[in-house]
């Protein structure tokens, strides 16, 4: 696979990473242990080398599957991890709440570079901007965890234009992850020039919409209560119904270039800047082949014309988060 670097930083990743949180989702199905293993390690042999994971997600679990997995390729991956909830790793619990202060930051990190099987973190973002800590108090903490050799860069998850500037005068900030795709596309507002004034690399999560853009969602799906999208506005029937004009769209688009709906998506992000990388999540080797394969797709300038037209004859219906989880952005 081609690769990228994120921003000016020089951090080189595969130009698709991978999202690794639904490899221990809570809902049904269960991912088996063993085969989320041996599908981050066949990752690697189809040239994804960039790996996303957080503390949150289980809590724990995830980066303990990631470090299990990753562990005898460490020398060819880059494994980025997030911090910024109270969370309790003696107990292994959610405490609830936003947490960034910087000895929690320390402490984190620390825990961490265990769950991982690793001397240093590789991309180590903050999850969420905590409102109750300034960002400088954080790139400060984050800095003297690269300095000391646990971290070797600095990105954020989900903040505002001016929270970017402000942590990057104190840490220069390798990447910003928040969510982007076709059909979410405010981060071409503010974060996205500002990424591109700074030379900070974009890394889009929900590439493919939480499922949506990949055209497999029945109008009338359900989902889980442990399932996010069961409280998403944008996923609920009637949403999901009015949104359907966007992919019969894209589906045209597709078909011309022998594609689908899914590698159209991907490669509509990968078209957009040289410095972004898509982590699509996948549980299934399948899937990760298909999203794979999007990086060969070539998108003329007239094929994104037609895209984005196509994206602007479409409204789409409901929010992306229910409101206490929207009121964590800082987008």
């Amino acid at each position: 696979m081609k690769t990228r670097k994120l921003g000016k930083s020089g951090l080189e990743v595969s130009a698709i990473g991978l999202g690794c949180m639904d490899t221990t989702r809570p809902h049904a199905p269960v991912p088996d242990r063993n085969e989320m293993i041996a599908m981050l390690r066949t990752a690697v042999e189809r040239g994804v080398i960039f790996f996303d994971t957080a503390e949150i997600y289980g809590p724990f679990i995830n980066e303990d599957l990631v470090g299990e997995a990753l562990a005898p390729l460490r020398d060819d991956v880059v494994i980025a991890t997030k911090f910024g909830f109270n969370l309790d790793p003696i107990k292994r619990k959610n405490l609830g709440g936003l947490n960034s202060h910087p000895e929690h930051i320390k402490q984190m990190v620390e825990e961490s570079l265990k769950r991982l099987n690793v001397d240093a973190i590789d991309l180590l973002y903050q999850h969420r901007v905590d409102p109750e800590v300034p960002i400088e108090d954080v790139a400060g903490a984050v800095k003297d965890l690269i300095q000391t050799g646990k971290v070797k860069h600095f990105g954020l998850s989900e903040p505002g234009a001016e929270t970017i500037r402000r942590a990057h005068a104190v840490q220069p900030v390798t990447a910003i992850q928040s969510e982007y795709s076709i059909w979410w596309r405010l981060p071409e507002k503010e974060i996205l020039p500002t990424c591109e004034e700074l030379g900070i690399g974009f890394v889009p999560f929900s590439p493919l919409g939480r499922g949506f853009l990949t055209g497999k969602l029945a109008q009338n799906a359900t989902f889980a209560a442990t399932d996010l999208r069961s409280r998403i506005p944008r996923f609920q029937p009637e949403a999901l119904k009015a949104n359907q004009k966007l992919l019969d769209l894209l589906g045209e688009i597709a078909e011309k270039k022998d594609a689908t709906l899914a590698q159209i998506a991907i490669a509509w992000l990968l078209a957009q800047k040289p410095w972004i990388v898509p982590i699509p999540g996948t549980t299934r080797l399948s899937r990760l082949e298909e999203n794979i394969a999007s990086a060969e797709i070539e998108l003329s300038p007239d094929d994104l014309r037609e895209i984005n037209d196509a994206a602007a004859k479409v409204d789409v219906q409901g929010a992306r988060y229910p409101e206490e989880l929207d009121k964590m952005t800082g987008i």
